[in-house]
């Protein structure tokens, strides 16, 4: 889950303040298989989520928890 969490922020760290990434763009650079790999970035994504490193939106709205498609952001108060 280490790497995950390194490439979940090292994906963001490239991006625009009010950018996001996808959930499978970090999957995709941690594994081939990247599929196989979801669960793990799951994981990854909510840990990071309750230590206030990112935030969960859709469409803009935000996103308390993991459900259905969701972006990965900057914090709020970055």
């Amino acid at each position: 889950m280490t790497d995950a969490k390194a490439a979940i922020l090292s994906l963001l760290a490239q991006r625009a303040p009010d950018a996001t990434i996808c959930p499978s763009e970090v999957a995709r650079t941690i594994a081939a298989d990247w599929r196989a790999e979801m669960p793990v970035v799951h994981a990854a994504i909510d840990a990071l989520v309750g230590d206030g490193l990112v935030r969960l939106s859709w469409k803009g709205r935000p996103m308390a928890t993991r459900s259905g498609p969701y972006r990965i952001g900057h914090p709020i108060d970055r």
